[in-house]
C-alpha cells in the first residue's frame, strides 16, 4: 500500500498513523482494487465472451458463498465490529490463491491484452497488500480498546484456509472475476461502514 513501514504506535523506524489515517489508506486500496476487478471483468467479458447468451449461463455460484456477508448496509450497521472486521478479512483470505491461479491461468491467453495481463497480478497483489493494512487497522483498534483481541486469530490465514475446500478450483476464470468483483465491492462498502461506526468525526 506503501513503500513507507507502518505501525500503530509510535516504534522506532516506522510512521505511526492515526485510526482515521488508517481507515482512509485501506479504503482508498479497496476503492482502487475494485476498480481493477471492473476493468478485467469489462475487459474478460470483451474478449473471452462475446455472446450475450454465454454470458447468461455463467455460474453465480462463489466460492465465497460458504462465508455469511451482511446484507444491505443496515445489516451490516447492526453487526458486532468484530465480526464485521472479520468477514473483511476472511473475504480477502479467501481470494488469495484464487487470484495468484487466474493470473498464472493468464499466460495461457496470448490474445489477452499485456496491460490486462499486468493487472490481474497487480490485483493479486493488492490484495494481499490490503489484508495486511486491515490487520494494521485491527491491531491500532486492539490497541485503543475498541475491538477485542478475538480477531487475531485470523491472523494467520491458513488456518481457516485448512478447513474450507477449495471450491474455487473448479470455477472459470469469468465466475471468477464476477465473484471477485461481487466481494471486492463488499470489502469496500464493509471498510467504510466499520470506519463511520468508530471514527464518525472524520469524513462520514
Amino acid at each position: 500500500m506503501d513503500a513507507a513501514p507502518l505501525c500503530t504506535n509510535a516504534q522506532a523506524g516506522c510512521h505511526a498513523l492515526s485510526l482515521a489515517n488508517l481507515f482512509d489508506r485501506v479504503i482508498q486500496h479497496s476503492a482502487r482494487m475494485h476498480g481493477i476487478s471492473n476493468d478485467l471483468h469489462s475487459e474478460f467479458e470483451l474478449y473471452f465472451l462475446p455472446s450475450k447468451n454465454q454470458i447468461g449461463r455463467v455460474s453465480r455460484n462463489c466460492h465465497t458463498s460458504t462465508i455469511l456477508t451482511p446484507n444491505g448496509k443496515e445489516n451490516a450497521q447492526r453487526m458486532a465490529r468484530e465480526e464485521l472486521t472479520e468477514v473483511i478479512l476472511k473475504l480477502l483470505v479467501a481470494w488469495r490463491d484464487p487470484l495468484w491461479h487466474f493470473h498464472q491461468s493468464m499466460t495461457h491467453h496470448h490474445g489477452f491484452n499485456n496491460l490486462y495481463f499486468n493487472k490481474s497480478l497487480e490485483m493479486s497483489d493488492m490484495v494481499h497488500e490490503l489484508r495486511k493494512g486491515v490487520q494494521k487497522v485491527v491491531e491500532k483498534m486492539q490497541m485503543l480498546g475498541i475491538i477485542s483481541n478475538s480477531v487475531s486469530a485470523l491472523a494467520s490465514p491458513e488456518s481457516w484456509l485448512s478447513s474450507h475446500s477449495p471450491k474455487w478450483q473448479l470455477m472459470k476464470n469469468y465466475d471468477l472475476l464476477y465473484c471477485f468483483r461481487r466481494d471486492s465491492n463488499k470489502v469496500q462498502n464493509y471498510l467504510k461502514i466499520l470506519k463511520c461506526r468508530i471514527v464518525p468525526q472524520h469524513g462520514c
